[in-house]
């Protein structure tokens, strides 16, 4: 019954992958034929149908605009990049996207050490450098072992120093990996999809408006009160 159960499972996993990929190479030919709609309406199809990956959200993000939407544009190219966060094409066209909107928000600079370890550290995700920390600190046992079996005073040599290389690696991977972590949980971002929204300096109506924001305007949530959410934006302000 189980095996039964599993290639059940297998076929229709199987078939959802083709209709998804048929859908895909459909949604594509509607782009290039310059039917921007229909395409969107072939790549939301699949997401809808549980698939997501870059390249899906970053045709989708592409289609629309050349639609000319900016917030939905902005949005998918910003879903791709937390899939590939150093793809300079995805990093092209959402340069493109955002100079469509009308807010101009400088973003706080990010010291140069500070974006160096960033940009390394978000070229894998969190179960990958967990996963690499575990296979150095394994690496480290193995080697630890050599040493104490065997007699030859070079390969104890080798086996010491690989030993803490390993060991160091691993420690840096683990350490990475808690960071990626860390970013991920901390990185709550939002596309302003209306047109022109108020933001008021309190959670309440009566409150006074702090500032107003445009379509495509790309903010971090903070918290959330109720219907109210606490936002900050790239320059800082809150």
């Amino acid at each position: 019954m189980k095996k039964l159960l599993y290639i059940l499972v297998f076929t229709l996993s199987t078939i959802a992958l083709s209709q998804n990929q048929e859908l895909f190479d459909q949604a594509n030919a509607l782009y290039n034929e310059g039917k921007f709609s229909d395409a969107v309406n072939k790549y939301e199809a699949i997401i809808k149908n549980g698939e997501h990956s870059a390249e899906l959200y970053y045709n989708l993000g592409n289609a629309h605009y050349k639609l000319n939407n900016i917030a939905p544009s902005i949005y998918y190219y910003e879903k791709a990049l937390q899939l590939k966060p150093n793809d300079k094409e995805i990093l092209n066209n959402i340069a493109y996207a955002k100079n469509m909107t009308i807010d101009d928000i400088e973003a706080v600079p990010k010291l140069g050490l500070s974006r160096f370890f960033n940009k390394a550290i978000n070229t894998l995700s969190f179960d990958n450098w967990a996963t690499l920390s575990i296979i150095f600190v394994v690496g480290f046992v193995l080697l630890f072992v050599t040493y104490f079996f065997t007699f030859s005073t070079s390969k104890k040599r080798l086996a010491f120093v690989s030993g803490l290389g390993s060991l160091l690696i691993g420690l840096i991977c683990l350490s990475f990996a808690f960071k990626k972590q860390n970013l991920d949980t901390n990185n709550n971002p939002a596309i302003v999809f209306a047109k022109e929204t108020e933001v008021k300096s309190e959670p309440n109506m009566g409150s006074t408006e702090a500032f107003v924001l445009h379509e495509g305007t790309k903010v971090q949530v903070l918290d959330t009160i109720n219907n109210w959410k606490k936002i900050k934006l790239a320059d800082g302000k809150t």
